[in-house]
């Protein structure tokens, strides 16, 4: 097992203890632990986390980054690598509270439009009958029987506290319009789910295309992250075409700027090394944010007592 140094073991806690952490704000505890700049010493950034996941493996758990769909931001967090029952124990959500977010989390990636939401009204009107009967094998059978009273008498005032809950924890986002999309926190866990189940992935990045732009050909199943076409069509010259099957893609390029060519959410892994010094060129978004890091000194040593007061007997858990 690799030994973590007491600045190893700050980042974990940091992100066990407040939750997944933009790169605007991990950024600069790395730098005021280190004194290094993640954005450039990108190497001495994926040496830490690969030592750091080397270590977390022996517990089952990642240091893992991944992009919130809705704003292009990459986030970082600790992830649960395997579930079984053991390791469900300690959600604080009841069974029909589960049943309640997996019917959420199904009816937004199931959409073939890609929205990446649903209204609170969809929400709060959800059956959650066919979640129970999956989990247990017996769905081709539909017997209400095998319904636990608590799911059939689940009330539409439980189903309101509970996404005011899922909310506040992350699981899921909640617009003032009252428009349902994913948190941070599904992102975060969900990527076993999303590949498992089938759930199209964007053509440019290979994730989950849960909140993505689809081809305009009916027939035509791509479809792409919007911060993934910029990415794409700043690469390309001339039409602005389906890779799939050339039907024309609305869409406009804003002036480029310089960005970091590899995508900041790539963590390495165990089996995963970090890589070498990337590369700049010219992509578009002049407010693309998961490129620029605040690293102020105030902010980072800051933010350096204030972890370094933080206990660190917090267990990895969902």
């Amino acid at each position: 097992m690799a030994e973590l140094s007491w600045r190893h073991q700050t980042l974990i806690q940091a992100l066990l203890s407040r939750g997944p952490l933009r790169d605007d704000q991990f950024h600069p505890i790395f730098n005021g632990l280190t004194g290094k700049n993640p954005g450039t010493h990108k190497q001495v950034f994926d040496e830490y986390l690969l030592k750091i996941n080397k270590a977390l493996s022996y517990v089952q758990c990642e240091l893992r980054g991944f992009r919130n769909q809705y704003d292009g931001r990459v986030y970082y967090g600790v992830v649960n690598t395997i579930s079984d029952e053991q390791s469900k124990l300690g959600t604080k959500y009841s069974v029909p509270q589960i049943a309640f977010y997996k019917a959420i989390i199904e009816a937004i990636v199931q959409d073939a439009t890609a929205q990446g939401s649903i209204s609170n009204i969809q929400a709060l009107n959800l059956r959650l009958e066919n979640q129970v009967l999956t989990s247990t094998g017996s769905q081709s059978q539909c017997d209400p029987t095998q319904v636990p009273p608590a799911v059939k008498n689940f009330s539409l005032s439980q189903k309101e506290k509970t996404l005011d809950e899922l909310v506040r924890d992350q699981w899921l986002n909640r617009t003032p319009d009252g428009i349902i999309g994913l948190g941070v926190r599904s992102f975060l866990d969900l990527r076993s789910y999303f590949r498992n189940n089938d759930i199209p992935s964007c053509q440019v990045c290979n994730e989950a295309g849960v909140k993505a732009d689809v081809c305009q050909n009916d027939s035509c199943t791509v479809r792409i992250h919007k911060y993934c076409l910029k990415k794409f069509f700043s690469q390309r010259r001339g039409e602005r075409v389906c890779p799939s099957c050339g039907t024309e893609w609305n869409y406009v390029v804003p002036k480029a700027e310089l960005v970091d060519e590899e995508d900041e959410a790539d963590v390495p892994t165990q089996t995963q090394p970090p890589r070498g010094p990337r590369t700049k060129r010219l992509r578009s978004s002049k407010n693309d944010g998961a490129d620029v890091v605040g690293t102020g000194s105030s902010q980072a040593s800051r933010s350096t007592s204030d972890l370094r007061r933080t206990t660190r007997n917090t267990a990895c858990s969902r």
